[in-house]
């Protein structure tokens, strides 16, 4: 049998089952790719078929391909430090306690409800972002995963450029990797459909996370779209060169280390969840997208999986995607060795 055949069949069997309307991904190991584009863009209002080279919502790995590396740019310019207090660069937040590594780790225990939230006007939700939020017992004791850790990280590097996050992602990332179709503001033909909503109707060309719709540029957390092309460069960049060159080994080495201060081994880094090699037990980094992308990287293997759905179209609600995506994960980890 072909090595990635098991993976492969379940890749298809998503759209072959309708769990996701259409996907495209790529699996590579050194220099062999195995890859393929299929099902369907968009279902309702009608069926336009997924073609190569369209745009998803990369939904939450805007994170770990936007946000993570301006940060450990920052970082290696000695801008600012893993340890540096959150209330340093946004004074707003009054707590003294959580850093930066918290924010990079989802450990920072920052948590509180805002009434309306996806009512507010852009100003309004940053400030009930940055006052309205408290630190609970979980600080430095539990990994709890949280858009607003990269609402704030996506403000301090505002605070330090002196523009918005998403214009430093293009300037700093997207541009010097060639990630030529990747953006925050695609043309609508190109990009594929996400949800079809009570309030915004059929979603095409913009952002889903309603926090990213409201924020626009200055949202750190979600609004990246691009290609399956653009991911591969950027994957490959980040484990076969340390992004061009543009970072130096110990922090490429960092995204690949546990980087919480929760005593014990645990499964985040700068940014992305680790993963356990089934061999020899060195780590993966992983990210997941709520509209359904994820990407899995190998450094010391040279291997790596990305995938795009539109796993939310024409409904947010599929659990059915959640089942598979944790099968497949599972298969590909057996079968890469």
């Amino acid at each position: 049998m072909e090595q990635y055949q098991e993976t492969i069949n379940q890749l298809n069997a998503m759209v072959d089952e309708g769990i996701v309307p259409g996907m495209t991904y790529m699996i590579f190991d050194g220099t062999q790719e195995w890859t393929a584009t299929r099902g369907w863009a968009q279902l309702k209002p009608t069926r336009e078929k997924l073609r190569s080279g369209m745009l998803f919502d990369l939904a939450s790995l805007t994170k770990v391909v936007g946000t993570v590396p301006v940060i450990a740019m920052l970082i290696q310019e000695g801008e600012l430090h893993l340890d540096d207090p959150v209330q340093k660069y946004l004074p707003e937040f009054t707590d003294s306690r959580p850093t930066i590594r918290n924010l990079l780790t989802h450990t920072s225990g920052i948590r509180g409800y805002i009434p309306h939230r996806n009512e507010l006007p852009a100003a309004q939700l940053k400030r009930a972002f940055l006052t309205q939020q408290t630190v609970d017992s979980t600080l430095n004791r539990q990994i709890r995963y949280a858009d607003v850790n990269y609402l704030y990280l996506g403000w301090i590097i505002e605070r330090l450029c002196n523009q918005p996050v998403q214009e430093v992602i293009r300037q700093r990332v997207l541009e010097p990797l060639g990630m030529t179709t990747a953006g925050f503001h695609p043309d609508p033909a190109e990009a594929v459909p996400t949800e079809i909503q009570k309030g915004r109707g059929p979603i095409r060309g913009q952002v889903h996370d309603p926090k990213g719709y409201i924020l626009g540029e200055h949202c750190g957390c979600a609004g990246l779209f691009a290609g399956l092309h653009d991911l591969v460069i950027f994957g490959r960049q980040l484990i076969e060169n340390n992004l061009e060159g543009m970072l130096n080994d110990e922090l490429v080495d960092a995204m690949f280390k546990d980087q919480t201060l929760i005593s014990g081994p645990h499964s985040r880094s700068l940014g992305w969840k680790l993963l356990h090699d089934r061999r020899d037990g060195h780590f993966l980094i992983s990210h997941t997208g709520f509209t359904g992308t994820w990407m899995i990287l190998d450094r010391q293997n040279d291997q790596g999986f990305i995938l795009l759905s539109n796993r939310v179209h024409p409904t947010a609600r599929n659990q059915k995607y959640l089942d598979c995506r944790d099968q497949i994960y599972a298969t590909y980890l057996r079968e890469k060795n």
